[in-house]
């Protein structure tokens, strides 16, 4: 398999609970609490906001891959496949998951205030990302 570096990127609110979002990553994926740096800063209106951000790489991408695959429903993976080209920058798959519906434990696609994700493998031809990434996905599928 092609190198596989997955980012996990969340933004909590005050209102949110961080505690959630450890346990749902950990049963869904076999993401540990430990493998997120954490950071705290302040929002526009003096609220607090808790900055999650874990980076994995190797066997352990490949694993949040094919249970991210597992979990999605045909229809996703093939919305996923249909926007490869408008989801990807610079050999790397951007998607959105909705914050809401994953302390559910569902996976949803959504724009604004997600979990972002962001899928790199190496793509040395602009031209072939589509082919990459579909083979990505469908192999692991």
């Amino acid at each position: 398999m092609a190198k596989l570096e997955i980012t996990i990127d969340v933004f909590i609110h005050a209102t949110e609970d961080i505690a959630k979002f450890f346990k749902f990553f950990n049963e869904m994926f076999e993401v540990q609490e430990g493998t997120f740096s954490v950071s705290e800063v302040t929002g526009h209106f003096e609220n607090p906001i808790t900055i999650l951000r874990a980076k994995i790489t190797q066997k352990s991408a490949s694993r949040f891959l094919e249970k991210f695959l597992e979990i999605l429903s045909e229809n996703q993976k093939n919305e996923i496949v249909d926007e490869i080209e408008e989801r990807t920058e610079n050999s790397s798959l951007h998607l959105r998951l909705d914050k809401q519906e994953f302390v559910q434990g569902q996976i949803a696609f959504i724009e604004k205030e997600a979990i972002k994700l962001k899928i790199h493998t190496p793509v040395y031809n602009k031209k072939d990302t589509v082919k990459v990434f579909t083979k990505l996905f469908r192999d692991l599928n």
